[in-house]
């Protein structure tokens, strides 16, 4: 029976010592209720928040008669404390004095006043578990404790100053909106808010990691999506059973359609408006706390390939920069390797002028083609990966200094010829020219494998690379969608929005290989006309 290699990797990489895995997730805390006095239930808080120094007990009375003792109980790190204090503990210290004379708070119903009558501005709920009470503190809120009460009433506060928005660094644009994601999917999620004002925009929250207990919102437009590419993706993520999750990497690895793929099967940006669009052509977006990142699914390889800009500018501008892109793409991809196998295998087709310069500028060198391209590519990533992990203000300099500095030396010591240099830095330069850094990353890795082939085969190598990396890229699917849609298979209506744009007025329906269920987008006979002249 054939093994295949994921099921292989689990088996190579899985604990197998005698003690039992502990399936994380999988079972549900028993209920521990609160009890009537607040003696006994701070007893128990403090044992939960056992060495939990940014969590707060804040006595307090309330000011009836006769007085009720009472305890806030908050973590200072996740909220505005002075808000907490102006907001919550001010009113009820001081307001409930102002109360109408036939409503008398007692401990019986302290809870219900607070709640009715002195926090009605504030997001409150009333929990009477211990368990759910430590997940309302650790999430933001302040718990008010009340002597007499098995319940506690929980408010939440305005969480601790975070990241400004501001534009992404990753994904800059000439023309188009400014603001880009932040770690709080809440204000994320205000981002799409303001762009699509519709009750259609649908908002489900989940939580994954048993420890973490990180929120996962799925945003998608009800009717637009289809119902079946919901379920798929809350199954999917309602499958991950792990302790902790940081990051929307961790969930795109786990959902992803076939895990040990190169290209990326799940889309992520950090603006907000690149989302929308893909909300209205019918797709699924996964916020995830505590990350910018967004996650867009399904995605296609064509749409890795396109920016959000390319919807702001005129779509004869944006038509041209896409061309640009693919000829940016087989460059990055093709051009290292080409030129190992003319100058290996298929001299012949140099041109006779030009064979001498070629043949005078590797007279002295030591190394054959293969060997001065792979060594510059290897020089160039770690350049290029050492310009992204240095300081902002010097990664940039180190990057060019080192490139110009380093090339010219090795190409004046001997080491390599000026061909390799140039060969390698104009395959840099079109690499940059990919929007998505993930596919970039991909055709990078690629491409050491086809100036290898290259290397062996020459110009069979590099057809029979093409045609491995088509062959793979037809069979990949994400959430079920072909990759390479819509080209393979061939959707003639969806080719309007690939390699080039049309305008918008002839953009009348919406992508078919997402399955939307609305499929028109805007009504015909739009877009620009001509003024009738003799008309008044």
């Amino acid at each position: 029976m054939k093994i295949k290699l994921k099921s292989l990797l689990k088996r190579s990489l899985s604990f197998t010592g005698k003690k039992r895995l502990i399936k994380v997730g999988q079972t549900p805390l028993e209920k521990h209720p609160l009890s009537a006095s607040l003696e006994q239930n701070l007893t128990e808080l403090q044992k939960i928040f056992d060495l939990c120094a940014d969590v707060v007990f804040r006595k307090f009375t309330l000011n009836c008669e006769p007085p009720i003792n009472a305890v806030a109980v908050f973590a200072d790190t996740l909220i505005d404390v002075k808000s907490g204090s102006e907001t919550i503990l001010k009113v009820i210290m001081q307001e409930t004095t102002s109360l109408p004379e036939n409503v008398r708070i007692t401990k019986s119903n302290a809870i219900q006043i607070l709640n009715e009558r002195l926090l009605t501005a504030m997001n409150t709920k009333i929990t009477r578990d211990f368990l759910e009470l430590a997940d309302f503190v650790l999430t933001g809120r302040v718990a008010i404790v009340i002597d007499g009460s098995s319940s506690v009433l929980t408010c939440y506060v305005g969480g601790s100053p975070g990241r400004i928005i501001e534009e992404p660094i990753t994904e800059p644009v000439v023309r188009g909106p400014r603001d880009g994601f932040v770690e709080d999917y809440k204000i994320n999620l205000s981002l799409i808010r303001r762009r699509i004002k519709s009750s259609r925009l649908k908002v489900e929250l989940l939580e994954v990691g048993a420890i973490s207990k990180t929120v996962v919102a799925l945003c998608y437009i009800k009717g637009i999506v289809e119902d079946s590419l919901i379920e798929e993706v809350k199954t999917r993520i309602n499958r991950i059973r792990m302790d902790v999750v940081n990051g929307s990497g961790t969930i795109e690895e786990m959902i992803t359609d076939q895990p040990l793929s190169l290209f990326p099967l799940v889309e992520y940006t950090e603006r907000p408006d690149k989302v929308a669009g893909s909300l209205a052509e019918g797709k699924v977006a996964i916020f995830v706390d505590n990350t910018p990142m967004t996650l867009i699914a399904p995605t296609t390889f064509i749409s890795l390939l396109q920016a959000s800009e390319d919807y702001d500018n005129a779509f004869i501008y944006a038509s041209f920069v896409r061309l640009i892109r693919v000829v940016s793409l087989h460059i990055a991809l093709l051009l290292p390797a080409i030129t190992v196998a003319i100058m290996t295998f298929h001299q012949e087709i140099i041109p006779d002028k030009l064979m001498g310069v070629v043949l005078t500028s590797r007279k002295e060198l030591p190394f054959p083609i293969v060997v001065e391209v792979l060594f510059m590519e290897m020089f160039f990533e770690i350049l290029r990966e050492a310009g992204v992990r240095l300081p902002r203000t010097i990664g940039q300099s180190v990057s060019i200094v080192g490139g110009l500095v380093i090339g010219q030396a090795s190409v004046n010591a001997g080491f390599v010829g000026y061909i390799a240099v140039i060969v390698v830095a104009l395959t840099a330069v079109a690499s940059f020219a990919i929007p998505n850094y993930a596919a970039g990353t991909a055709i990078r890795i690629l491409r050491f494998g086809l100036i290898i082939l290259a290397s062996i085969m020459g110009g069979v190598g590099i057809m029979m690379g093409l045609m491995f990396i088509l062959f793979y890229l037809c069979g990949v699917r994400s959430f079920g969608v072909p990759y390479l849609s819509p080209i393979a298979p061939l959707i003639p209506r969806d080719l309007k929005d690939t390699f080039i744009r049309v305008p918008w007025w002839a953009m009348l329906t919406r992508p078919t290989f997402t399955g939307t269920k609305e499929l028109v987008r805007m009504d015909t006979n739009q877009g620009s006309t001509k003024p009738n002249k003799g008309k008044e």
